[in-house]
């Protein structure tokens, strides 16, 4: 398998080509934009893109899926109908899915977004905008915020440390640091300066 990132200046989103290299089948997750340079790369090798699943339905995330649609057949993954509509094959809770000859786990986990969704792939958690590089998601109270710190603790930060969290935006992190350092996770107390005390 061969992970390939993909930035949209517009939004700072990050998009993510994954290549079954024996298959010769890829998916994408979150198209927030169809560059030049992806569609070379799925082109080049070439890939039969086969899938675009997408962690939730922020416009930023799935922007470019209208473009894939009028070049490729994927099958589309979400937990929004709204995605697709009847092309979209709905996700609920948590299960398992064989695309382009790879097993691809599914963990619903609301809080930043009613359908928010998680995927794993190997030793790789994309994670949308759930869980970034030392924050977590936005949410619209504290009722969200609490349900969304929950799902992350049962959900991502029981997986192994060594896990590779790959986000909707910012860099890739793991559970291991976020675990350590993300400041939703930490006791109260790491919180307080030392001018504080």
């Amino acid at each position: 398998m061969k992970i390939y990132f993909h930035l949209n200046l517009d939004g700072f989103s990050n998009c993510y080509l994954v290549a079954n290299e024996d298959s010769r089948q890829a998916l994408i997750i979150d198209p927030c934009r169809v560059t030049t340079e992806l569609l070379e790369q799925i082109e080049r090798e070439p890939y039969s893109l086969v899938a675009v699943l997408i962690t939730h339905s922020h416009m930023t995330h799935l922007r470019g899926l209208a473009v894939l649609r009028k070049i490729y057949t994927p099958k589309i993954y979400a937990a929004d109908y709204e995605v697709a509509g009847s092309e979209t094959m709905v996700l609920k809770d948590d299960g398992m899915l064989q695309i382009a000859g790879l097993r691809v786990g599914y963990m619903s986990v609301p809080g930043h977004s009613a359908d928010s969704i998680v995927y794993k792939i190997g030793q790789a958690l994309f994670t949308g905008d759930t869980i970034t590089a030392g924050m977590i998601g936005d949410t619209t109270s504290s009722y969200a915020r609490h349900t969304l710190i929950n799902n992350i603790e049962a959900k991502l930060l029981s997986q192994q440390e060594d896990v590779i969290i790959m986000p909707g935006h910012g860099p890739p992190s793991s559970v291991g640091a976020e675990k350590k350092f993300n400041a939703a996770f930490q006791p109260l107390s790491n919180h307080i300066t030392d001018f504080e005390k």
